[in-house]
Order: C-alpha cells, then sequence, then structure tokens
C-alpha cells in the first residue's frame, strides 16, 4: 500500500495540468461547433451549410457555442463561460432532444448532455492550470510553494 501513496501525490500534482487540458479540449471542440454552424466551416451545420442568422435557437446556441468554447479553451472568464455553456446545452436535451426519446442515445442528444455536464464540471473546479484568468485576478495560477522558515539557533 505504500506505493499507493507516491502515485496518489504524483496524480495530485498533475492536477492543475489535467484539468486545463480538459478545459482546453472541451472548449476548442465547443468552438469548433459554433464555427460549423455560423460559417459553415468543418462540415457546417447538420452536415452543411449554415445556420440564418438570428433563427431562434439555432443561431443564439452557436453564438454562445463559438464565444464560450473559445473562453473556456483559453481559460478567461472559465466559470461565466461554462455557466451559460452549459445551461445553453441542457436547454438543448430537454428542449429539442428529450421530446425524441428519454435517453440521450435514443434521442441523438448525447453531444448536449455532454457538453452540459462536461461544462458544469468546470464552474466547480476552476480552470485548471494555463488558464489567462491567472493573468487578471490570480484566479487558477498556482502559486509557488512557500520557503522554508529557516531554523533559528538555540540560545539555550
Amino acid at each position: 500500500m505504500s506505493s499507493a501513496s507516491p502515485l496518489r501525490a504524483r496524480l495530485d500534482g498533475a492536477q492543475p495540468y489535467a484539468l486545463g487540458l480538459f478545459r482546453f479540449v472541451i472548449g476548442l471542440l465547443f468552438a469548433c461547433h459554433g464555427a460549423a454552424s455560423l460559417f459553415g466551416v468543418l462540415g457546417g451545420a447538420m452536415g452543411g451549410g449554415t445556420v440564418p442568422t438570428g433563427t431562434w435557437p439555432g443561431w443564439y446556441a452557436a453564438v454562445i457555442q463559438l464565444v464560450g468554447g473559445a473562453l473556456v479553451a483559453v481559460g478567461l472568464g472559465t466559470r461565466t463561460a461554462a455557466l451559460i455553456s452549459s445551461g445553453s446545452m441542457a436547454y438543448a436535451y430537454f428542449v429539442v432532444h428529450q421530446s425524441a426519446g428519454l435517453f440521450p442515445i435514443q434521442n441523438d442528444g448525447e453531444p448536449s448532455a455532454m457538453y452540459a455536464w462536461a461544462f458544469l464540471l468546470l464552474i466547480f473546479t476552476g480552470p485548471g492550470a494555463w488558464a489567462l484568468d491567472g493573468l487578471f485576478g490570480g484566479r487558477g495560477r498556482t502559486a509557488a510553494p512557500a520557503a522554508a522558515p529557516a531554523e533559528q539557533p538555540s540560545t539555550v
């Protein structure tokens, strides 16, 4: 059991970096969905084309995906962007997909459900390492460990 302790310490030490990588990948993938829907790149909306400007809810969802995903990817306003993104995906799941079946596998709502939960996680964990949030408020930045105090010579 003693080998578990060093492993746990290494994993705990890597946690901010794993979280930062998770945040970046989730944000990038989410932004790609928005770019595809708004600009017709990467396959476009639903396999081709773009979502007409101003249409509800598709165009607004695409804007949230692009902007929210980009902010989460770079770690700027991470918790707020994740809150809005998670809410939009929960809305997409319950309003758009839920009527087609109870489970995400039945109603094609898996991406919406997964993004909603991934962004919810980021709301509570914060951005992790390598986030721009750390540059503008100290949050998200890992502090350097304090130096050990020097031993005082004994006077006894």
